[in-house]
C-alpha cells in the first residue's frame, strides 16, 4: 500500500456548541497534492489548524498520524515534518528578503554556513536573488507568497500546509504559483491546499475532497467528482430536416428538438462514447452541422453538493 503522509480518522472540533468538523476522515498518500474545498466557514482552516498543531488536539479530537508522527502523543516530531503557509503572508516587510530567509534559517537551528547555502539556493529556485537585497514590503504580491513558501521550505518540510496560497493574486501570479506547487510534489514533497478556486483544484490536485457542514460531502479525483453531477450531455444540431430525422432514428433514445432541428444525447463526455455516437452516424452515412459537449466541472460539483437544493447547475460546453 502507499504510505500516507497524513492519516485522520474521526477528526472533530468544537466550539462551544457549534460544530466546526464532524468525523472527517482524510487519507494523503505520500507525494501527492490534495486539495480540500469548501465555502467559507466549512471548517477548511480550522483542519488544517489542526493538522499543522497550530490547535492543540484533545481526547476527542481524533486519530491522527503526520508523517508517521501522532499527533496527540508526539506533536513535535509532526512540527518537524511540515511546513505551513497560511492565507496571509508571514514575510517581515521591514526587512529584506534574504534577512527573512536567514531568519527562518536560525529559527531551525542551521548553522550560518547552512542557512547561507539553503537561503541562496531557495532564492534562486524561486527567482527572487535580484530581490534578495530590497525590503520585502517593495515586493509584488506574488513575489511574497514565493518568499513565504520559500520560507516554509527552509527547514526541508517533506508535508506543506498550503492554505489558500493564491488569495489576492493576479492570473500569470497564480500560474506561477502552480508551477511552483507542481515542482515541490516532483520533488517528492506532499501538499495538502485549501483553496475557494476550484479550477485550481482541478488543475493541480490528485485528490479533492469537499467540506460541507463540517463534514465531507465527497471526495475523489476531480474526473470521480465530476461524475457526481448529472447532466452531461452531448447536443448535435442539423440544417437538414432529413438528416436530423435520419439521426434520431439511428441513435434511439434521444431528447428531439424539432424547431431547432437538435438531439441531445447523455453522455458523461468520455472519447469512447463520443467516438461511439460518430461512428454510429458514419455508418448510417449522416453528417451533423454541428457537435458541442456538455460536461459537468467543479462548479457544478460544489454547488450540488454545498448550495441549496434550488441553486441550478450550469454545466459547461465544448463546441467541437
Amino acid at each position: 500500500m502507499t504510505n500516507l503522509a497524513i492519516a485522520a480518522n474521526g477528526l472533530r472540533k468544537s466550539y462551544g456548541d457549534k460544530v466546526v468538523l464532524d468525523g472527517v476522515d482524510l487519507a494523503v498518500p505520500e507525494g501527492t497534492i490534495f486539495a480540500l474545498l469548501g465555502p467559507n466557514g466549512a471548517g477548511k482552516t480550522t483542519a488544517v489548524k489542526i493538522l499543522s498543531t497550530l490547535i492543540s488536539v484533545g481526547p476527542g479530537t481524533g486519530d491522527i498520524h503526520i508523517g508517521g508522527h501522532n499527533l496527540a502523543t508526539d506533536p513535535q516530531a509532526v512540527r518537524g515534518a511540515i511546513g505551513v503557509t497560511g492565507q496571509f503572508s508571514a514575510v517581515d516587510g521591514l526587512i529584506t528578503g534574504e534577512e527573512n530567509m536567514l531568519l527562518m534559517a536560525d529559527l531551525h537551528h542551521l548553522s550560518k554556513a547552512e542557512g547561507r547555502r539553503t537561503t541562496a539556493e531557495l532564492l534562486e529556485r524561486f527567482d527572487l536573488v535580484e530581490a534578495a537585497k530590497k525590503p520585502a514590503s517593495t515586493y509584488s504580491g506574488g513575489m511574497k507568497r514565493r518568499l513565504d513558501i520559500a520560507m516554509t521550505l527552509v527547514g526541508g518540510p517533506r508535508i506543506i500546509f498550503l492554505d489558500e496560497p493564491t488569495t489576492g493574486l493576479d492570473p500569470r501570479s497564480r500560474h506561477n504559483m502552480w508551477g511552483i506547487i507542481r515542482g515541490l510534489v516532483s520533488g517528492g514533497v506532499t501538499v495538502f491546499l485549501t483553496t475557494q478556486y476550484l479550477e485550481e483544484a482541478d488543475e493541480l490536485a490528485d485528490r479533492i475532497a469537499v467540506l460541507h457542514d463540517g463534514k465531507l460531502a465527497a471526495e475523489g479525483t476531480a474526473d470521480e467528482l465530476k461524475r457526481i453531477v448529472p447532466g452531461g450531455h452531448i447536443r448535435l444540431r442539423f440544417t437538414d430536416p432529413a438528416a436530423y430525422r435520419a439521426a434520431a432514428s439511428s441513435l434511439g433514445e434521444v431528447s428531439r428538438d424539432d424547431e431547432a432541428l437538435a438531439l441531445q444525447i447523455p453522455s458523461d463526455g468520455s472519447q469512447r462514447e463520443l467516438r461511439s455516437i460518430l461512428d454510429r452516424l458514419d455508418s448510417a452515412g449522416i453528417e451533423a452541422d454541428e457537435l458541442t459537449v456538455h460536461t459537468p466541472d467543479l462548479d457544478d460539483v460544489f454547488f450540488a453538493l454545498t448550495a441549496p437544493a434550488n441553486v441550478p447547475s450550469q454545466s459547461k460546453e465544448t463546441a467541437r
